[in-house]
């Protein structure tokens, strides 16, 4: 997601992080890269129907497979991430990403927290900024956060869904190590066991130009 201009010079902790999040207005999105705070400019639309489209899948799934985890938009999470890897990213300093979506424990999110440092599902809805290559070893960026994510440890799956084409890539952890599938078609069966999913792809991009209500037509 674009990043606009960073409006503090001097570095700051986590936890000084924390508490200038918690000064900013609900609407506002921050993330800490490089000890600086960084306010997210607005994605597109389509991109926020995608992320609420995942949402209320993934609950209406949970609700009947687990009780006791639910899924939110953008949840802080707090987690010591790999330095080699951020170091790929030129993220030599604290980095606290935000997931588009997250499957979290109920308890936090009822519990009144903006921060978890248990995500057992990390999606994201890939914009323009997500396809750069990252200067070090010049992969995709989605590509090294998706490396990232799967180092936390709670996490049972990744999901990355693309919102300039229906591209959706599923990660899941298993016993023999991470697994890895790549959905294209509307009509494609989309399954996560560790969330109790299962739809098609479409129903991601429900109200998209890929997937519009019924009388309009798909954009080609």
């Amino acid at each position: 997601m674009p990043l606009a201009a960073r409006t503090h010079a001097a570095r700051m902790s986590g936890t000084e992080f924390r508490a200038f999040q918690a000064e900013r207005p609900d609407h506002e999105r921050w993330e800490l890269v490089e000890g600086v705070p960084v306010m997210m400019t607005p994605p597109l639309m389509e991109h926020n129907v995608i992320a609420t489209n995942l949402q209320t899948l993934l609950n209406a799934a949970l609700r009947d497979h687990d009780e006791n985890r639910y899924a939110v938009q953008r949840p802080g999470i707090e987690f010591p991430w790999p330095r080699a890897i951020l170091a790929e990213m030129e993220r030599n300093g604290i980095y606290k990403p935000e997931p588009d979506v997250a499957v979290v424990a109920y308890d936090d999110v009822v519990g009144g927290k903006r921060f978890t440092d248990s995500a057992f599902l990390l999606a994201e809805v890939v914009s323009s900024t997500d396809e750069d290559l990252t200067p070090v070893s010049g992969a995709r960026w989605i590509d090294v956060k998706v490396r990232l994510y799967r180092e936390h440890g709670p996490c049972q799956a990744i999901l990355v869904v693309e919102q300039e084409r229906v591209h959706v890539t599923i990660h899941a952890r298993e016993a023999g190590g991470w697994t890895c599938h790549v959905l294209t078609g509307l009509d494609d069966g989309l399954a996560i066991p560790s969330a109790g999913l299962t739809c098609q792809v479409g129903d991601l991009y429900r109200d998209t130009r890929w997937q519009p209500r019924r009388g309009r037509a798909p954009r080609t």
